[in-house]
């Protein structure tokens, strides 16, 4: 198949395809007689890898590692397991960061409901003062 059928088969760009080639996550694919890159199942398959390791938050170095090891002949799953482990650590600590930028919020949305002090301030005095 033509690129821009591969890119419509998994709704990529043809762009993203021929980026992903150059930087050794896909390969090269074979040619037609004519020049046109012309793309098979493995493709598909390697390339549904790539966009779904993406969607999980993985790099493309993280990806490009996973893709080394199945080149190797090698199980990937200790080194996929310390990936996500550390994906997991960070999903988590931003949680941590967002429910307290809520809590601030929500403080200072009750402050905002109860009518401002009056004061001058040089934007908003409800914000102007927010402790981090």
């Amino acid at each position: 198949m033509k690129i821009g059928e591969l890119a419509d088969r998994l709704g990529v760009t043809t762009k993203s395809i021929r980026f992903y080639e150059s930087i050794g996550l896909m390969p090269d694919p074979a040619r037609t007689p004519s020049g046109y890159r012309d793309y098979g199942e493995d493709d598909v398959e390697r390339l549904t890898f790539v966009k779904t390791a993406q969607r999980l938050g993985l790099s493309l170095d993280e990806i490009s590692e996973i893709i080394a090891f199945r080149d190797r002949g090698q199980q990937p799953c200790n080194y996929v397991a310390g990936v996500l482990h550390r994906q997991l650590a960070d999903l988590d600590r931003r949680i941590g960061e967002m429910q307290a930028l809520r809590d601030q919020l929500t403080m200072l949305e009750a402050k905002a409901e109860r009518g401002r002090d009056g004061a001058a301030a040089s934007y908003c005095s409800i914000i102007e003062h927010a402790r981090p």
